[in-house]
């Protein structure tokens, strides 16, 4: 698959951290039969299922839209030293492969203007933070508070009771408890017109 493609002035990337057999295939499509799966095994394996471990394969990926004047990161992925015990795959991972798929299509971290989360699922808002440790400390979390408005505790509230009817969120900011810890990767303060 292609890794970048443009339309008029503005280039996509796709960004892959994943991409590999995930979980079994007649787990994830329940009402297939095995007689239906060995009939499709031609045109399904390699790409869409792995034959060695009889697993649907998925990618786990972001998008970046590059336009003149911004650069867009749509979702940003599964992310490093997040918990998901029931995704060993996920959990507390801490590969190069997402940072490594940014740094191949020109960009780094800093060079994000926006982050649009289509929705609020762990592989979707993983690269939203990063732990930092500072010398010497413990590891502690500083989370990254989605807000429509610059730096107001009511904005962060106002968009929580909107959760289910806004389903991108495009600005964060980050709210500091005591001690270093989870700091936001991307995402910074911006104030977001209706």
């Amino acid at each position: 698959m292609r890794t970048s493609f443009s339309v008029n002035d503005m280039t996509i990337h796709r960004i892959v951290e994943q991409e590999s057999g995930f979980t079994p295939m007649l787990d994830f499509l329940p009402t297939l039969s095995k007689e239906t799966l060995g009939e499709n095994l031609a045109w399904l394996a390699p790409g869409g299922y792995d034959s060695a471990s009889g697993n649907v394969v998925l990618c786990f990926q972001s998008y970046v839209v590059k336009t003149p004047h911004h650069n867009i990161l749509v979702d940003s992925c599964i992310g490093n030293d997040k918990n998901f015990p029931l995704r060993p795959a996920w959990n507390k991972k801490t590969d190069s492969n997402w940072m490594g798929a940014l740094k191949a299509a020109g960009l780094g971290v800093e060079d994000i203007d926006f982050v649009m989360c289509t929705h609020l699922h762990g592989d979707h808002v993983g690269w939203n933070t990063r732990l930092r440790m500072a010398a010497g400390s413990r590891r502690s979390r500083r989370r990254a508070t989605c807000s429509r408005k610059r730096n107001t505790p009511t904005g962060a509230r106002s968009i929580r009771k909107r959760r289910s009817t806004r389903s991108a969120t495009a600005c964060c900011r980050s709210s500091r408890p005591s001690g270093p810890s989870w700091s936001p990767a991307i995402m910074r303060s911006t104030t977001i017109s209706d």
